[in-house]
């Protein structure tokens, strides 16, 4: 089998321009796959960034943090473990609140503020959509 440089070479472009860790390509009986370790502090601040636009400031001064992708949220790291946030809960700017699972990929939210978590508006497994709120901070 002859390896195909060119589409290699595109698949690693891929992966830095929509910032995967992993994609896969098959045609016929070909089949490429390309992986990369990314940085968790370099995805986190680029998920930073993201989010900050993702943030609803609410009549009853607080804030609802929204969910940068489409995926399934889940409120802790594993199964069994105990959450991320709970009501109630003091968090700090930067914190993780939750995972937003799209792919495969396990993507880490952030909180974009220090506050008070007033309410966690989705359960675990949850499917959620891009901009619907995750949480809400006082």
């Amino acid at each position: 089998m002859k390896i195909n440089k060119k589409i290699i070479e595109e698949l690693v472009d891929y992966l830095k321009e929509f910032n995967l860790s992993e994609i896969e390509y098959a045609e016929g009986t070909s089949k490429v796959k390309v992986s990369r370790l990314i940085n968790n502090l370099t995805v986190a601040s680029s998920e930073n960034d993201k989010i900050k636009s993702n943030v609803e400031i609410i009549s009853d001064n607080t804030l609802k943090v929204t969910s940068p992708i489409v995926g399934t949220a889940y409120l802790a790291p594993e199964p069994g473990a105990k959450n991320f946030v709970k009501e109630g809960q003091k968090i700090k700017k930067g914190q993780t609140i939750m995972i937003v699972e799209a792919m495969k990929t396990m993507n880490h939210v952030p909180s974009t503020q220090e506050g008070t978590v007033s309410k966690v508006l989705v359960k675990d497994g949850d499917p959620v959509e891009f901009g619907q709120p995750l949480i809400s901070i006082k």
